[in-house]
């Protein structure tokens, strides 16, 4: 029953803040936001019809709706190549194979995803990226910040990503989905299949639809739960309109190219102002991204590079949350 007022509570209260959004932002965003906050959850569904008609709240829907890319990863198709090169595809291809000197690791690219900011990291060997986990899972005390766990874990560029369980709005130290670490279950609350992101013993990003145990057979080392999967294989996902896919938001994805190198990125945004998914497709698609997937954004979003958070995460009202939000898993450059 707590939890049951807490979250009619901040329903109303995310209501309140898309009234805001169509005052100031336009009355079609005013639309999307409180149909899609409305809809969030199953229970108060009716809020959504209570303001729109059910002509409108189906068309909100479609608009945000893609079909899901069902292929398989072709891990062969990945040929993992860390050695420096010379030649070039075009100026994307030179961009990233073009290191910065001094650092063999990684390289940090601003860029922009559509209108909005964002941060490019290219990292050059995917064996050293590695799920990241807090502390402590169910606990009640077990979240950090990605710069927390990013230092504690000796990474040079940390990400977050999967979900967690937020049944009151404020977060918790609980999981959602599967995590797995150095080729071993450190949490799955399920055993239906799910989508699994994560990097294989021999350091392909596989994404699959799968049970954790079903995942550990595929070789899975590292994994977390989240999508959609934007690209496998080159087939980028496809929209049912030029809207891109979901709300827009602050955005996490991660991608790897053929040649191995693997590709973070988090733009700047708020609850409901931010790159759509199809920007993210088609920044990352120029940049050499064959496999792509998307990862927990929105508050969440956070990139620490050498205990330093490079982007400015909002919380829903577009105020700062200094620091970064706290989550439970991500993706990290380790040593």
């Amino acid at each position: 029953m707590k939890y049951k007022k807490l979250t009619i509570t901040f329903i109303v209260l995310d209501l309140l803040v898309a009234i805001c959004f169509g005052v100031v932002y336009g009355v079609d965003k005013f639309k999307q936001t409180i149909i899609a906050t409305a809809l969030a959850t199953k229970t108060h569904q009716y809020i959504a019809y209570t303001f729109y008609s059910e002509n409108t709240v189906k068309s909100v829907v479609n608009q945000n709706s893609f079909e899901e890319i069902t292929d398989d990863v072709n891990l062969d198709d990945i040929v993992i190549d860390t050695a420096p090169k010379q030649t070039y595809d075009n100026k994307y291809d030179e961009i990233v194979l073009t290191r910065t000197p001094g650092n063999e690791d990684y390289k940090y690219l601003p860029v922009k995803v559509g209108s909005y900011k964002a941060h490019l990291v290219v990292i050059y060997d995917p064996s050293k990226v590695h799920l990241i986990a807090s502390k402590s899972f169910n606990t009640g005390n077990g979240m950090e910040t990605v710069k927390e766990i990013c230092l504690r874990e000796k990474g040079r560029v940390c990400i977050n990503g999967g979900r967690f369980n937020d049944a009151t709005g404020w977060g918790s130290d609980i999981p959602s989905g599967t995590l797995i670490k150095n080729g071993k279950i450190i949490w799955s609350d399920s055993n239906e299949k799910r989508n699994l992101i994560g990097f294989t013993n021999d350091n392909k990003l596989l994404l699959i639809k799968a049970t954790a145990n079903q995942a550990l057979a595929r070789g899975m080392r590292d994994a977390l739960e989240f999508g959609p999967f934007l690209m496998i294989n080159g087939k980028s996902v496809k929209f049912n309109s030029s809207s891109g896919g979901y709300q827009r938001a602050a955005r996490v994805a991660i991608a790897q190219r053929r040649d191995g190198i693997v590709l973070f990125l988090v733009t700047e945004g708020v609850h409901t102002d931010g790159p759509n998914l199809k920007e993210v497709v088609d920044l990352l698609s120029l940049y050499g991204a064959y496999n792509i997937a998307n990862l927990d954004g929105g508050t969440s979003a956070q990139l620490v590079i050498d205990n330093k958070l490079i982007n400015n995460p909002k919380n829903v009202y577009g105020q700062p949350v200094y620091g970064g939000r706290k989550v439970v898993s991500g993706f990290g450059l380790l040593p």
